[in-house]
């Protein structure tokens, strides 16, 4: 029966409190191209999702409230991505990071333009830095990732350790909204719930090892 419930894309609901693969490991079941019905350009290899780049991003059939998100990710060297969540996939909305905040991945050390710190691997993407700027492994390398949202607070953790922390909705957070690019974005509306995105930036990027668990 659990087997049953994996293969089907809605899944993480039959299974709330459990934790679900949201990546079987063999198909792109329960994902599906940015404003599209099927999936383009990202494949699985030997239990890992990845896409070259140019394949616009994968984003989650359901949508998810309050939830524990785990995943193993690789960038490769000088690439960039990220794990989008919240995310509304409106008729009008261009991209998925234009409604929600982002789970940053990118090659720290050799990105071919300057970055700021808001910018490196697990930072609240252009709202948060990393308290640990070295707890993130090499471009090529595999890391692990989890993102933490319960009662509107969010944790971003990278490889074991806490590095990012926010009260999403709350005063503060609307204050660093307002220091961002998203303030005239759909991004600055707080939500209760959003689709979850990989973001193909245009670069190599691996995942693997996809869990959910649905907080009650």
């Amino acid at each position: 029966m659990v087997l049953a419930l994996v293969a089907c894309s809605t899944f993480a609901y039959a299974q709330k409190g459990k934790t679900v693969k949201l990546f079987d490991g063999k198909t792109t079941k329960g994902w599906h191209s940015w404003h599209d019905t099927k999936v383009n350009g990202w494949h699985v290899m030997d239990g890992v999702l990845m896409t070259h780049g140019g394949s616009g991003d994968l984003i989650s059939d359901n949508e998810f409230e309050d939830f524990e998100l785990t995943f193993d990710f690789k960038a490769a060297p000088k690439g960039n991505s990220g794990v989008i969540y919240k995310v509304l996939e409106t008729p009008e909305a261009t991209s998925s990071y234009m409604s929600g905040p982002e789970y940053q991945i990118i090659d720290d050390k050799n990105y071919p333009q300057p970055i700021k710190d808001v910018q490196k691997t697990a930072a609240n993407y252009d709202m948060q830095v990393p308290n640990d700027l070295t707890a993130v492994k090499p471009a090529g390398e595999w890391n692990t990732g989890k993102i933490l949202v319960k009662d509107n607070h969010v944790e971003h953790w990278l490889n074991g350790k806490k590095v990012v922390e926010y009260e999403y909705g709350s005063t503060d957070w609307q204050v660093m909204v307002a220091k961002s690019k998203f303030a005239s974005w759909e991004f600055a509306k707080a939500h209760a719930k959003g689709k979850i995105a990989l973001q193909d930036h245009g670069d190599m990027v691996s995942f693997k090892n996809i869990k959910i668990k649905e907080l009650q």
